[in-house]
């Protein structure tokens, strides 16, 4: 079978169920699927080129098992190696024929062959690839670490064809032809990556890693590269705070799930882990983070014994959860929106509010960043559109793209967001955009509902140009009920939205925290990324949810009622 038809049979398989798979996982399937109709499409540079992926998963073979039941027997690619590879180094663009992939994420359990394939693929770079004085660097936060694939790598090597064209002295592995190199890099040896000109990076057990600094100083040295290739394969991990969770894991979900519109098509993402609901004493959810130990008694054995140490010491259970069923344990089970549902309130041809009354939310945030305003149109049948916009400042614009990770660009020419001039929000800018977007729809402001941070002039403002001003207390005995009742209305179809991908991506971002009553508000310093948009929305909703006519609008106006 050729590899394409092999990749498409496996994808297939995933997403049916023939093959046991975790969520996550499903999408990578679905992703490459759609990929592979995506090449038809002028605007997708990439096309996938079978034989650059046959290259890598023959490479593979030269090389035997070092450790285990499996010693000195040659390596056969596990169908989860093949597909992950197959994508890697399958992919190029059309023009150039360089890979499409200079990041990889892999997410497995524990013993899931791991170091064994990141070695693979570091004497790969190291040599196959054309780059010459190639440099590889195994990062790690400490040099034990990042020898265990070091010593891996020098084993396959020492026993393989490939013996006399590397060699292995004071702590370096060099490719003889091509003065390529294969180094240990740590945070130890407090190097900065002055002159370093990385071909690949590889990092194992990212979840160990206090800070992005060796991620950082592989990733910035790569410029001067065609091709270069930054690959983590890690297990879960117990410290929420560390980037492999606060960075990373949140980062490249978003880019698998296809209910958020972030895209990064650079980015290669696989996780194996159990899904939220996954009974771990089922064996055959075991194969979800073990797509490799699972397949095989031995593995399923070395597991059998893991939960039962778990089971029999209850303090031992974190680490079955994190190592071997790939389960963040601290993971708070509180994101606010299940996305599918919000997804499933988009219209594909946009509701008419022309003469329609609205509730303006505005978020006005630092001028630095991202501000926003949304416009909330409640319906005499009890339901709601939503419309929203953002601004932020243009030459911040670059540096937030980067640090948020989001498109930022391509939603201003998509007019989702715009790019007001200098390096802050002008709150002018914001007045004006309120008049002139409900001037040109016909839509008919009842009031503007505003956080009181940094707002007091803009509200004076808005005041004097004759519109209604709120101000919404950011306590959360106001905004609990809105807060819950939005979701209520987004799970019962009563939402309707423009999909606007800036407010969808706030809505994935937001976090709730919640009191002892079980009162509920977005928790803004809790949300990994902006909220801004959804923030603004709930403001706006705080006052339409309880419009039902001129009565009850001028009691709420009154001195009799406050927030």
């Amino acid at each position: 079978m050729e590899l394409r038809n092999y990749l498409i049979k496996y994808a297939n398989d995933v997403l049916s169920g023939e093959i046991v798979a975790c969520e996550k996982h499903k999408w990578a399937c679905l992703r490459f699927l759609n990929d592979l109709e995506r090449e038809k499409l002028k605007q997708f540079p990439y096309v996938f080129n079978e034989n650059k992926a046959l290259r890598f998963l023959k490479w593979m073979t030269k090389f035997k098992h070092t450790k285990g039941p499996l010693r000195g027997t040659p390596i056969v690619p596990a169908p989860i190696q093949i597909f992950i590879f197959s994508n890697v180094y399958g992919w190029e663009h059309y023009k150039t024929g360089y890979r499409r992939f200079s990041l990889g994420y892999w997410q497995v359990g524990r013993k899931n062959a791991k170091s064994q394939t990141l070695s693979c693929v570091g004497s790969y770079e190291a040599s196959a690839l054309g780059e010459g004085m190639a440099e590889v660097y195994i990062g790690a936060t400490k040099k034990e670490q990042a020898n265990i694939i070091f010593n891996e790598m020098s084993a396959q090597i020492r026993n393989s064809e490939f013996k006399d064209k590397f060699q292995t002295k004071y702590g370096k592995i060099e490719h003889l032809k091509s003065n390529s190199t294969i180094v240990s890099l740590s945070k130890e040896d407090n190097k900065k990556g002055d002159g370093f000109n990385p071909q690949a990076g590889l990092i194992d057990e990212y979840h160990l890693h206090e800070t992005t600094e060796v991620y950082d100083v592989i990733l910035t040295g790569m410029g001067a590269r065609s091709q270069p290739l930054l690959f983590i394969i890690t297990t879960a991990g117990n410290d929420l705070n560390k980037p492999c969770y606060t960075v990373e894991y949140d980062y490249v979900s978003k880019i698998l799930n296809p209910n958020i519109p972030i895209e990064n098509d650079n980015y290669f993402v696989m996780i194996n882990e159990l899904d939220k609901g996954d009974d771990i004493r089922d064996e055959r959810n075991w194969i979800k983070a073990n797509p490799i130990a699972a397949s095989h008694d031995e593995g399923i054995a070395y597991l059998r014994k893991m939960m039962q140490r778990a089971s029999d010491v209850p303090s031992y259970m974190k680490t079955f959860l994190t190592k071997n069923m790939n389960v963040w344990v601290d993971a708070k089970d509180n994101g606010y929106m299940k996305m599918d549902k919000w997804n499933a309130c988009g219209e594909t041809s946009p509701t008419d509010l022309t003469g329609r009354e609205c509730y303006v939310g505005v978020d006005l945030s630092k001028k630095i960043d991202l501000t926003s305003v949304s416009f909330v149109f409640p319906a005499p049948d009890g339901t709601y559109d939503v419309r929203s916009h953002s601004f932020l400042p243009e030459e911040a614009l670059k540096e937030r793209e980067n640090t948020d990770k989001v498109p930022y660009s391509m939603w201003v020419e998509d007019g989702h967001l715009t790019a007001t001039p200098g390096d802050v929000v002008d709150y002018n800018y914001i007045e004006h955009y309120v008049e002139i977007i409900a001037q040109e729809n016909g839509w008919k402001v009842v009031e503007i509902d505003y956080d009181p941070y940094n707002a007091t002039h803009f509200a004076s403002n808005m005041q004097y140009k004759g519109y209604k001003t709120v101000e919404i207390s950011q306590s959360m005995k106001v905004l609990s009920e809105p807060t819950s009742f939005f979701r209520e209305c987004v799970f019962e179809k009563k939402i309707r939205h423009n999909n606007n991908p800036v407010l969808t991506w706030a809505i994935s971002n937001a976090i709730e925290k919640s009191d002892p009553q079980g009162n509920i508000m977005l928790d803004k310093q809790k949300s990994k990324d902006r909220i801004d948009p959804i923030a603004s929305t709930i403001f706006a909703f705080v006052r339409a949810m309880v419009d039902e006519g001129p009565s009850i609008n001028d009691h709420i106006a009154s001195q009799e009622f406050s927030f």
